[in-house]
Parts: structure tokens; C-alpha cells; sequence
């Protein structure tokens, strides 16, 4: 008899969910972050959100059509998310024509040579980031002053992670309750923890991503920050744990890029696995890399690692005695 069982590639989605919708969450799960960064940088965030997105749905639809020439799959919003992520991945500030090209290597480079959502091995917006980090590093690592007041003037156009690692600030003279609602500098979408924390709740409320991941991440961030303050004194024990959670793409990665269908494990033991080995990366890379930023690379390392997770950690089959 033939076999009429078919496995298509990631995410294997259940029952009356779609691709659609569970983009479609993303992108509410987002919103909360891109108003305040329009509050803290301005209209210009808007500019750069809409050419990213524009330009992911049109070179997706450009590929689908003249290249790969299979159905469209623009419709299932995942370029819309991608475009997103990139935009919130970047500085107010920067020049629409990077935002071009990031949008390029995120879907022509990332994305669909490897077959197209489901089969990409790396994050495409996260991929894109990092190569525009490479190419254009004085734009990428530029940012505006926020506009919110009380932002210190010591880090003034600078992120609290670069400062912390140029040495013009300590750990202890930095706004915490600044930095949690988005007095401070960086990718705009990575500024504010309430808004980020608002989009997670929405998330797991809505089942669209579960608890370990993130919880992994940045639980590997504190134990890590929190042992190595208290080499360095007593109060930094809870001074740096906080600082390098609020700071950086620590939430914005680990909610909204690690937890990726595609490019993260299946299974509850591989997500934790994956999840801590983002933290442990992201911060040996903030301490002693040469970068003051780490969860980038550190998603985009893990995400290479996948394939053997899944492979090596597994369910039990069901009936099996081991």
C-alpha cells in the first residue's frame, strides 16, 4: 500500500492555529515596545519600521515568484515579522539604505535559499543585524539621545553597555527605573523592559510561545551576572544582574528572537539547554568579548546548535521502557 504519510518541515502547527495568526500575535506582542520607542526617538522610528517591513514582503514576494516559483507566502506575515524585528534590532538614526540592504540579506540571503519559512537554519533578522554590525559599524553603533528626561548625560548617545564597557559609568550609577520603562539608548526596540515584559505576558497568554526559553535566558543571566558581581563587590551581587537584564537586546532576544519556531529546539529539555547557552554566551561576550553587546551572536551561535539539540535530546516514545 503506498505511504500516505507526508512530514513537511517546521513549525508544525496543530489544530485550528495558523501561521498567520501566530504571526499575527508576534506582531501585537510588539506594538507595545515600537510606541514608546516612537515617544523616546521620534517619528524617524516609524520611517525605518515601515521600509524594513516593506521591503522584506517585497524581496520575499520577488524570490517566491521569479526565483523559488512556488505559491506566495507573503501572506502568512512571517516576512512582515522578520522586516519588524530587523527595524527594532537597529538604531532611530540609522540611514534608510542600510535598512535596504538589511532587509536583502535577511530574506535573499537568510531566509529563502534555505527553502523559506520553516527551513532557514538562522534567524534571518538577527543574521541581517549582525552583518550590517559587521559592514557598517559607526552606523550601528550610533545612537540618538532619547528625548525622555532624566536620562544620564555621562552615556549620552551611547548605549548603557557600551558605557559599562568603555568604563565612563559603573554598574551602580545607572537609572534602573529609567531603563525599565526606556530612558535609555540602543536599538529602539530593545529600550524599554515593561513594554517587552507586556508583549511576553501576551505571548504565553496566547500560546504562542512557552516559559522556558525566555525564562532560561535570562535566568542563565543572572546566575552568571550575579556570580560575577559578587567577585567584583558585595552590592554588585544584584547591581548587574539587573543592569545586563535591562540592558541590550537581553529581553527583546530572548522573548521575541530565541524563541523562534524554526531555529529552536522541539523539546522542553532542548529549549533549556538552548536557552542557557544563549545566556552563558551573551555574557562571556559583555564581559570579555570586544563587543558590548553578546545576545546577537550568542542566538545566532545557538541556532547552529539545534539540529544536534533535537537530535540528541528526544522525547520517550511512547511505550518504550528506557
Amino acid at each position: 500500500m503506498a505511504n500516505k504519510f507526508f512530514v513537511s518541515p517546521a513549525p508544525h502547527v496543530h489544530g485550528d492555529l495558523s501561521t498567520t495568526r501566530l504571526m499575527g500575535d508576534v506582531v501585537i506582542a510588539l506594538l507595545p515596545a515600537l510606541m514608546v520607542s516612537v515617544r523616546v526617538f521620534g517619528w524617524n522610528v516609524l520611517a525605518i519600521t515601515a521600509v524594513s517591513i516593506a521591503c522584506c514582503v517585497l524581496f520575499e514576494f520577488l524570490v517566491q515568484k521569479y526565483l523559488v516559483k512556488g505559491p506566495a507566502t507573503v501572506g502568512n506575515l512571517s516576512a512582515v515579522v522578520t522586516g519588524l524585528l530587523l527595524a527594532m534590532n537597529l538604531p532611530a538614526n540609522i540611514p534608510l539604505w542600510i535598512v535596504v540592504i538589511g532587509a536583502v540579506v535577511a530574506i535573499c540571503i537568510a531566509k529563502m535559499p534555505f527553502g523559506g519559512l520553516g527551513k532557514n537554519i538562522f534567524n534571518p533578522a538577527l543574521a541581517a543585524r549582525v552583518f550590517l554590525l559587521i559592514a557598517y559599524p559607526v552606523q550601528m553603533t550610533s545612537f540618538p539621545k532619547p528625548t525622555l528626561e532624566g536620562f544620564a548625560d555621562a552615556y549620552s548617545g551611547a548605549t548603557p553597555l557600551g558605557a559599562a564597557k568603555a568604563g565612563l559609568v559603573d554598574f551602580a550609577s545607572f537609572d534602573i527605573a529609567g531603563m525599565f520603562t526606556g530612558a535609555m539608548g540602543g536599538s529602539f526596540g530593545e529600550i524599554s523592559a515593561l513594554a517587552l515584559l507586556l508583549g511576553f505576558v501576551y505571548l504565553l497568554m496566547r500560546r504562542v510561545i512557552s516559559w522556558h526559553i525566555p525564562v532560561a535566558v535570562i535566568g542563565t543571566i543572572i546566575a552568571f551576572s550575579a556570580i560575577y558581581g559578587a567577585t567584583e563587590g558585595g552590592a554588585l551581587v544584584w547591581q548587574m544582574p539587573l543592569f545586563h537584564i535591562l540592558s541590550g537586546g537581553a529581553l527583546l532576544g530572548a522573548i521575541f528572537m530565541a524563541t523562534d519556531y524554526v531555529t529552536s529546539p522541539m523539546t522542553t529539555k532542548g529549549m533549556v539547554i538552548y536557552g542557557i547557552g544563549i545566556g552563558v554566551i551573551t555574557m562571556c561576550i559583555r564581559l570579555w568579548g570586544a563587543y558590548p553587546e553578546g545576545m546577537s551572536f550568542a542566538i545566532l551561535i545557538m541556532n547552529s546548535t539545534v539540529p544536534l539539540i533535537n537530535k540528541y535530546v528526544k522525547p520517550k516514545r511512547f511505550g518504550a521502557v528506557k
